[in-house]
């Protein structure tokens, strides 16, 4: 692969980069990376890794815009009102950045599809919003022997972990699966919030892509915006899980 002369000036702030440079451009513009859910996680993270040049991203959503997401979710526009999700993030990602590939999946991820739509990809963040998807996500990286990056937001909280499966901590580690909390309508999130959270998550992408710098592995990344409060927190695999531990 050669840069042309177009993408040389796009990314020539990560081409005067040591730890990126020409040789490290190349692989984000090989690179693919699923995400699922383009919402308020999913917005920031797919728009930033667009504009580094990630060369495939895959988006996995089922819903359409409705005028409540336009607080936090930023790939989407008023005049999306009524479009899939996965259409109208894939609008703003070829307009930011025409280099790149979406690949859409306007529809949930399943025990039975993920298997297969996980196939080929480097990279799988977790932008999606209720623990049920989270638990299966962690499951199906699992059995793909793929990295990824969870996430969680509500109120003015959140938190992100980045997990290489099979050798650090994992999502099942700390959380218990028992299904999807219960409630109505949820309380916030503050609509900068998840631009917070997910460009941590696109960060994470980048860095285990280029195999750079030190990913939040082991590290749960909690963060409190009413406090502007950043905080590490060391996390230890289960060794009784029942994804990643010993049988």
């Amino acid at each position: 692969m050669i840069l042309n002369e177009n993408q040389k000036e796009r990314y020539s702030r990560h081409l005067s980069l040591p730890e990126i440079g020409e040789k490290g451009q190349k692989k984000l513009l090989r690179s693919k990376v699923l995400v699922v859910g383009a919402g308020g996680l999913g917005s920031p993270a797919a728009f930033f890794l667009a504009a580094a040049g990630v060369g495939t991203i895959g988006l996995i959503d089922g819903d359409t815009v409705n005028a409540s997401n336009l607080q936090r979710q930023i790939l989407h526009t008023t005049a999306s009102i009524g479009q899939l999700k996965v259409h109208s993030a894939e609008t703003r990602l070829l307009a930011l950045n025409p280099d790149i590939k979406c690949e859409l999946y306007p529809f949930r991820l399943t025990n039975e599809n993920a298997p297969d739509i996980l196939d080929g990809y480097d990279f799988v963040l977790d932008a999606t919003d209720d623990f049920d998807s989270k638990f299966l996500i962690a499951r199906a990286c699992h059995h793909t022997s793929t990295s990824y990056s969870h996430a969680g937001i509500n109120e003015f909280y959140g938190h992100t972990l980045t997990v290489r499966p099979g050798k650090s901590t994992c999502f099942r580690c700390i959380f218990h699966e028992n299904g999807i909390l219960s409630g109505g309508v949820p309380a916030g999130p503050l609509g900068a919030l998840p631009g917070v959270i997910g460009s941590i998550q696109a960060t994470e992408a980048i860095k285990v892509l280029l195999s750079i710098g030190t990913p939040l592995y082991n590290t749960l990344m909690s963060y409190h915006a009413l406090s502007m409060e950043f905080r590490k927190i060391p996390v230890q695999r289960d060794p009784h899980c029942p994804l990643c531990g010993k049988p």
